[in-house]
C-alpha cells in the first residue's frame, strides 16, 4: 500500500526550476534510496516530501490527504514524516537526552516521564544511552548524527527521511553511521534516503531511484539500476 504519493509536483526556487513534474509513489515499509549527482533536487525533493519547502504547484498525498493544501497541521504531519539531517540539526544547548524529549513534550505531549522512557530506549538502540547527559557541543560528527536518528525516532514516525546523513562526517565516522541505519531498518517505517554511499544503498534498498536536473530519469531494484542495462548517463554515473 502506498503512504505517500506526489503528483505532478514542480518546486522553483527565484523562477528557476529544481523540480519538474515529478509523480511517484512510496510502498508503506519500503527502503528507497535517491541518487544522482549534486544540484539534480534530490534534497529539494526531500524537503517537499514532509513541507520543509512549499511546492510551487502539484500535490502530495499522505494517507490520502494532501498534506500541501493550506489547512495542514505541519507539526502533526513533521512528527509522522521525520527527517534526519545532514548537518544533523540538533539544539546545541540543550544535553543529548533533552534533544530526543523535547519534540515528544511540545509537538505529541507526552510526559516527561514517558518521553524520557522513549528516548532511553532508542538511544540504547544508536549506542549514545551513555551520553545522554552530555551537551551535544561535545559530540564528534558521528555521535551527533546517531543522537538524531534517536531523536527522530523518538518521535515515532511512520516515513523516515534521510538528507545524505554521512556526508558531513569524517570517513571513519561513516560506517558506524550507515551500520545503526541498517540496524532501524524494519517494516514499521518507510524509509527514504538520498546518499551517496552507493554500496549501502546497492545493499538495503528495495527500489533505487536516480534524479538528473530536477527530473526522475531511473526507477527501479537494484540489479536493474547496477546492470547494462541502465541508461548511459546513469552507467556513467556509477562508473559502470
Amino acid at each position: 500500500m502506498d503512504i505517500i504519493k506526489v503528483n505532478n509536483l514542480y518546486k522553483a526556487f527565484d523562477g528557476v526550476e529544481v523540480l519538474k513534474d515529478i509523480n511517484i509513489s512510496f510502498e508503506s515499509g519500503s527502503v528507497t534510496t535517491i541518487i544522482g549527482p549534486s544540484g539534480s533536487g534530490k534534497s529539494t525533493l526531500l524537503r517537499c516530501l514532509n513541507q520543509l519547502e512549499n511546492v510551487t504547484s502539484g500535490r502530495i498525498l499522505f494517507h490520502g490527504d494532501d498534506i500541501t493544501s493550506n489547512n495542514v497541521n505541519l507539526n502533526n504531519v513533521r512528527s509522522k514524516i521525520g527527517m534526519v539531517f545532514q548537518s544533523f540539526n540538533l539544539f546545541n544547548n540543550l544535553t543529548v537526552l533533552q534533544n530526543c524529549t523535547i519534540g515528544q513534550e511540545k509537538v505529541l505531549h507526552r510526559s516527561k516521564e514517558e518521553s524520557i522512557n522513549v528516548a532511553y530506549d532508542f538511544l540504547k538502540q544508536v549506542g549514545m544511552f551513555d551520553f545522554r547527559d552530555r551537551k551535544v557541543t561535545t559530540l564528534s560528527g558521528g555521535q551527533k548524527q546517531r543522537v538524531a536518528i534517536a531523536r527522530t525516532l523518538s518521535m515515532n514516525p511512520e516515513v523516515i527521511l534521510f538528507d545524505e546523513p554521512t556526508s558531513s562526517l569524517d570517513p571513519e565516522m561513516v560506517n558506524d553511521v550507515l551500520e545503526v541505519m541498517k540496524n532501524i531498518i524494519s517494516n514499521n517505517y518507510t524509509f527514504i534516503v538520498v546518499t551517496h554511499e552507493m554500496e549501502f544503498a546497492k545493499d538495503v534498498s528495495d527500489r533505487v531511484i536516480f534524479m538528473e536536473d530536477g527530473h526522475i530519469l531511473n526507477d527501479g531494484i537494484p540489479s536493474d539500476i547496477w546492470n547494462v542495462k541502465s541508461s548511459e548517463r546513469l552507467k556513467k554515473f556509477l562508473n559502470l
